[in-house]
């Protein structure tokens, strides 16, 4: 029989050996509010429960600026987090650094390959090695309708941009705003993207703004393409210049506006309205861009660590964030979509349900196409200069399309 001292000794060692084994991750994220923060806690949690502990580092700020120069001060100064809320372009550009950690044996073990389309899986990559794991699916290509102001402009949504006309239109005749607009680059460039893939399809989206090959960007379909975009401001607001996106959502919310092009994350502002999907608003794709689909990913880049129980913590969240249920609660917290492929989605409203059906169609057909509006497409420097481009054609009603061609075309030679 063993003695009460020998049992104490057993349960310290047992105690010592898990406290060994837990290792702490310090993880860089600017999602500070509403669902964004549940979404964050979930992921925590998660983390937790596998008996590590979870470091918050919250950097307030939607877009992520600041949460950006934070990081860059630390890794400069050798205190890398053990993961940093990083996407698009910018993964490849922080692993050319050489400070990225190699996520191979976790991608590999939990078959990340056959559970995401390619054109995702290759931003998690750098020189063919995984770098990051990707949390979740925003679509952006999607327009906001409210069904009450067409019904009272006897107008209907529309699916190409000749019916968004005709739409815009009726609405303008009733004394309605026809499209909720935010003035911000981003915004602008939402919008801009949604005109280039519905007037020039998915292969002329990748040719002019993934690719940025000069024949497309200075050739008729772009002219189309402007032509269309400065169209369609003639049916936004004059008060739209440094409006807030949700500010805008709330104007079709109360009916002030009939139409918003934005993506799914405008959707929480419906539920939080207490708004029903396919009731009370629409989510259907952009004009003409109902095979097609602009996505936005957020994802983790795991940053090299030296601690052994630290880099088995970071593994850890890098396979629980791909894991099925993490998937789903964190996407019902963030109003998108899983990222991993073949998920139930029977908890998930209407418009995440088609989300989810289009993602993988698209992915299928070729016509998944990164948001450069939401950093996914090209490296920040020419996002940038490309962004400008396009909202000083849209705020400048004197610039001609020509003028704007132009610009957009040495805007894509930024390096």
């Amino acid at each position: 029989m063993q003695t009460l001292g020998a049992i104490t000794l057993a349960c310290a060692a047992l105690v010592a050996g898990q406290n060994a084994r837990a290792g702490e991750i310090e993880v860089l994220h600017w999602w500070t509010s509403g669902g964004e923060a549940k979404a964050a806690a979930a992921l925590k949690l998660t983390l937790q429960k596998s008996g590590h502990r979870w470091k918050d580092f919250a950097v307030a700020g939607g877009g992520g600026d600041s949460a950006m120069t934070v990081l860059k001060s630390r890794v400069v100064s050798g205190n890398a987090p053990s993961a940093a809320q990083i996407k698009g372009p910018s993964l490849q550009e922080w692993a050319q650094e050489g400070v990225l950690a190699n996520m191979d044996d976790v991608a590999q073990a939990e078959k990340w390959d056959e559970l995401l389309p390619k054109v995702v899986s290759d931003i998690m990559k750098y020189k063919g090695h995984y770098v990051a794991a990707p949390v979740n699916v925003h679509r952006v290509n999607w327009l906001w309708v409210n069904p009450a102001a067409l019904k009272k402009a006897n107008a209907k949504a529309p699916t190409t941009w000749d019916e968004f006309f005709t739409t815009a239109e009726a609405l303008k005749k009733a004394g309605i705003i026809p499209l909720a607009h935010g003035g911000q680059n981003w915004q602008d460039f939402t919008t801009f993207e949604s005109v280039a893939l519905g007037v020039g399809g998915a292969e002329f989206y990748k040719k002019a703004l993934v690719q940025l090959d000069p024949a497309t960007i200075s050739g008729p379909t772009m002219t189309k393409v402007l032509e269309t975009f400065k169209k369609v401001k003639g049916y936004t607001d004059k008060n739209a210049p440094g409006r807030d996106w949700n500010l805008a959502t709330a104007m079709v919310i109360k009916g002030e506006a009939a139409m918003q092009l934005m993506g799914d994350w405008a959707k929480g502002e419906f539920i939080a309205a207490g708004k029903t999907p396919g009731t009370d608003f629409l989510c259907v794709p952009a004009p003409g861009t109902a095979k097609a689909y602009t996505f936005n990913v957020d994802s983790f880049a795991m940053f090299k660590l030296k601690d052994p129980a630290n880099i088995a913590a970071q593994k850890e969240l890098a396979k629980e964030i791909m894991a099925p249920a993490f998937q789903e609660t964190f996407n019902l917290y963030k109003g998108s979509i899983p990222v991993r492929l073949g998920m139930k989605m029977d908890k998930f409203d209407d418009c995440a349900k088609t989300s989810a059906k289009d993602f993988v169609d698209t992915a299928k057909s070729g016509s998944l196409v990164p948001s450069i509006a939401h950093g996914m497409a090209v490296p920040s420097a020419v996002e940038g200069a490309i962004k400008d481009s396009v909202s000083q054609f849209w705020n400048d009603d004197k610039m001609s399309v020509a003028d704007a061609q132009g610009k957009l075309a040495a805007a894509a030679k930024t390096r």
